[in-house]
């Protein structure tokens, strides 16, 4: 949204100014630095441009990330509303300048690919062109006042106190009113979107419905009447709630790249760039805290602490090695269980572990299966940051259906054995569930060939109305079972 000052006869006057634009949170909503560490190789090379920081300072720093990390121009999260306002400013014949403090590798990429600039100013091996350091510059190359600029943070002010005019982009009430104050605005930028909204949809709440197996310990033990083990659940509900959107949001950060390829995930909070990498990072640190505080209250720390090493192993490069993947994710499915056990005190049978590993394994396995046939890539390339290629899709399936029959294998031999326990009135009736989820495993297959499955399947499951009638008849079942002697 552009919201323009009244064209009166000193702004008119200001359109001859050269304009210096901003690029990080000005020209684009992502932070290039941060996108630069967080897609860093992960072979030695951020440590070192680390002790660079602390040698040689900022500049050099931001060289050996420049230098090390992949960057790719078109996949920036541009603010469109200002290139278009750029774009007619050029068509007008006005001198257009990225001035920077991003290196001038990533300054010259973004340069080439949009095709707008006549000049970049930017940060070298040596100078990092930030605040003063870039007023200095800026008035050194057109003069005190000489030029227009645009930008969008306090650390801009030096910079608009020495130019001719101002562009506010995305700026804060208290740096629009100071920057107001020092020079005349030429035009206001505004985005509608709300990075705290942006921050609570990162989170991925609705993923949270996983963590309910927390609780399924307390129905296999016929211990529903124990309050005790209810809290404790809650707070371990709680832990994997708060670890698992860290976590959420360091993957997204590492991952910047595969989901601005996503023809979905390119919507993303961070990649779309309505989430600053620095307030998602800061986020994801307290949310792993608080989650740690409900896993000590719980006495669950080692629990959370192997998910967390799990999942984030995961992230950063166990997601990219076939079938290690599947079985790693079925892996976290399974330790929330676990958790559940732990934090009631009522440990999990080995009929429900064997059950649950081949029920969540056949659910990694159709994961992968809807994410390879939602790609329209050749039959040999790799999906980005998976270790598949379309053509494993097949083989995959097989894998999964597999699964999906032996976990309802394992579920029959289990109401077998139940059928003379002593807690069910009618256990004979614990056979119904048998076809229930075996139906309701093959349906989610179904609906992945047929190109619905978009989500994980247990958060795809929690809006499927077939899934809900399923999940009631099975409760159904159970209450039929314990209560009523046939």
């Amino acid at each position: 949204m552009t919201l323009a000052e009244p064209k009166t006869a000193p702004f008119l006057a200001t359109r001859a100014l050269p304009l210096c634009v901003d690029l990080d949170g000005t020209l684009t909503y992502s932070d290039t630095l941060l996108e630069g560490i967080v897609s860093h190789p992960r072979d030695g090379r951020l440590a070192r441009a680390i002790l660079t920081l602390c040698l040689r300072g900022r500049a050099a720093f931001k060289h050996c990330i420049a230098a090390g990390a992949p960057f790719d121009a078109a996949l920036l999260p541009y603010n469109q509303p200002l290139l278009d306002y750029l774009a007619k400013e050029r068509d007008d014949g006005r001198y257009l300048v990225l001035a920077t403090a991003a290196n001038r590798a990533i300054a010259e990429s973004v340069v080439n690919h949009l095709g707008l600039f006549d000049e970049v100013v930017a940060s070298d091996e040596t100078r990092n062109l930030k605040g003063p350091v870039k007023a200095r510059a800026l008035s050194a190359r057109f003069g005190k006042h000489g030029f227009a600029y645009a930008g969008n943070d306090k650390c801009d002010l030096p910079v608009w106190e020495a130019s001719g005019s101002a562009l506010l982009v995305n700026v804060s009430t208290g740096v629009e009113k100071r920057a107001r104050g020092l020079v005349p605005v030429e035009a206001a930028f505004a985005e509608y979107s709300s990075p705290s909204r942006a921050l609570l949809r990162a989170m991925r709440p609705h993923q949270w419905v996983k963590n309910l197996l927390v609780f399924i310990p307390i129905f296999t033990a016929h211990a529903v009447s124990d309050l005790a083990a209810w809290y404790n659940a809650l707070l371990m509900f709680a832990a994997f709630c708060a670890t698992a959107s860290s976590i959420y949001l360091f993957n997204d950060a590492t991952d910047l790249a595969a989901d601005r390829h996503h023809p979905r995930k390119r919507l993303r909070p961070f990649a779309s760039g309505a989430l600053p990498l620095g307030m998602g990072l800061s986020a994801a640190c307290l949310l792993a805290i608080a989650g740690i505080g409900f896993a000590g209250a719980s006495g669950t720390v080692p629990v959370i602490l192997t998910y967390a090493v799990i999942s984030t192993t995961y992230s950063l490069s166990l997601k990219e090695q076939p079938l290690v993947d599947v079985f790693m994710l079925a892996a976290l499915y399974t330790i929330r269980l676990f958790g559940g056990g732990v934090s009631t005190g009522h440990e999990l049978s080995l009929w429900l572990l064997a059950f649950s590993g081949f029920l969540f394994l056949g659910l990694a396995l159709l994961k992968r299966v809807a994410e390879l046939s939602s790609t329209r890539r050749s039959q040999d390339q790799l999906v980005v940051r998976r270790g598949y290629a379309s053509s494993d899709m097949q083989v995959l399936q097989t894998f999964g259906c597999c699964a999906s029959f032996a976990s309802s294998l394992v579920l029959a031999l289990f109401v077998q054995r139940e059928a003379t326990a002593t807690q069910y009135a009618s256990p004979g009736l614990l056979w119904g569930i048998v076809p229930l989820m075996l139906f309701w495993q093959c349906r989610l297959w179904l609906s992945t060939t047929r190109g619905y499955m978009h989500d994980d399947p247990i958060v795809y499951s929690a809006r499927d109305w077939v899934s809900w009638i399923v999940a009631g008849s099975v409760l159904f079942i159970l209450l039929l079972a314990y209560s009523i002697a046939l």
